[in-house]
């Protein structure tokens, strides 16, 4: 029987946390665990969850490792802890796939699909000339683009705040036709009061989606926001469980869940989340932001999962300036785009090759990356 004998952290720019976790009989899983913005939190958790629960285990048993670091603590969930958790899992499953020679989707059933859609990101937090920026994703193959609705919202706003949204999104609209679907992400920033009429505004150029219409500690308002639009709603980077998603199933108000491989338990929890999303009619779009990793983790969800129909990834984000989601790869081609498609992966575990010559070497840079903290003009704290 192999076990677990060692593993490694790097925290890497721009504002990733790398876990390597390797067997006795030399086979190495990779797992991305990580909050934005705070990787030396996350990197104390995992340590403490490797050191008391995984090292010298079978790690052939992945729901049990998942349900002792979970239940094996009185205090549970949240994003710190479930994030560690989501990095070993992924690793796991990775050296699952590599002990089995199958990829993790194979373990979860097999494929679904042979490709997933993506999306691009375009404009910054603060959104400015979108319409150029979409048309030149269109022109390089991408048939989806996701944007940022506003900058910083007052609780009760001006109607120009309104009406700049609108523009936006009406000259994205105009600059790529009604054939490319258009993401608008709210970002949490916006109150209840302004989200419907935000929402209003914007349902005449047909957004795809709205995403995390209000921050999910008021999910109760979101039926009201629904009541005031046909455009779906979609929400859930910052839940962390199938728990904190089943009120929101049950309310009947959002369309598509966008859980977060490397937040929401890994593997093994968003497959649950994502099985019990099928049983409500609701779509799958895992939110990612972030690495290698953790894309090659969500794209083996969307592989076996019927309900899945789009995937964010964050190849030239405005996050990623310093370094990029293929620079960490030994083999690129796993994640080319074809048409707005990615391919399903076939080599055996996540099916990537990380570079760990050039994560070592990213590691001993200073990374500490922290989200901005803006401010309104009155001098009160905004959400970012």
């Amino acid at each position: 029987m192999t076990e677990i004998t060692d593993y490694d952290l790097y925290e890497v720019p721009p504002r990733w946390l790398f876990l390597r976790i390797e067997t006795r009989d030399g086979v190495v899983g990779w797992g991305e665990p990580i909050v934005e913005g705070r990787a030396k939190t996350v990197n104390a958790a995992v340590e403490e969850l490797m050191d008391n629960y995984l090292l010298g285990k079978d790690p052939h048993r992945i729901e049990d490792h998942w349900q002792r670091m979970y239940r094996g603590g009185f205090y549970r969930g949240g994003p710190i802890l479930m994030s560690a958790i989501a990095g070993i899992d992924q690793a796991l499953w990775d050296i699952k796939g590599k002990l089995l020679d199958a990829p993790v989707y194979e373990l979860l059933g097999g494929r679904a699909r042979d490709r997933i859609r993506v999306y691009q990101w375009i404009g910054g937090d603060r959104p400015s000339e979108v319409g150029e920026a979409a048309a030149e994703k269109v022109s390089e193959g991408f048939s989806a683009l996701k944007m940022n609705a506003t900058s910083e919202i007052r609780r009760i706003d001006s109607p120009a705040v309104i009406q700049e949204a609108e523009e936006r999104l009406r000259s994205v609209r105009e600059h790529v036709g009604p054939d490319v679907d258009i993401g608008v992400d709210f970002h949490g920033r916006v109150t209840k009061p302004m989200a419907k009429r935000l929402a209003k505004a914007l349902e005449p150029h047909d957004p795809m989606f709205i995403e995390e219409p209000v921050l999910p500690e008021h999910n109760d308002v979101l039926p009201d926001i629904a009541a005031h639009t046909t455009t779906p709603i979609a929400t859930g980077e910052r839940m962390f469980s199938r728990w904190d998603f089943k009120d929101v199933f049950e309310q009947g108000a959002v369309d598509v869940i966008q859980p977060d491989l490397s937040h929401a338990g890994g593997i093994t929890e968003v497959n649950k989340i994502a099985a019990m999303a099928e049983s409500y009619d609701v779509a799958l779009a895992p939110h990612c932001p972030l690495g290698p990793i953790a894309l090659a983790s969500c794209i083996h969800i969307d592989t076996s999962s019927p309900n899945a129909f789009i995937q964010e990834q964050s190849l030239n984000i405005h996050y990623n300036q310093t370094n990029d989601v293929l620079d960490y790869l030994v083999d690129t081609d796993v994640f080319e785009y074809h048409n707005g498609y990615v391919d399903v992966p076939s080599a055996p575990g996540l099916g990537i090759e990380i570079n760990e010559s050039y994560v070592e070497e990213q590691a001993e840079r200073t990374v500490n990356w922290h989200n901005p903290v803006w401010r309104h003009d009155d001098g009160s704290v905004a959400e970012w």
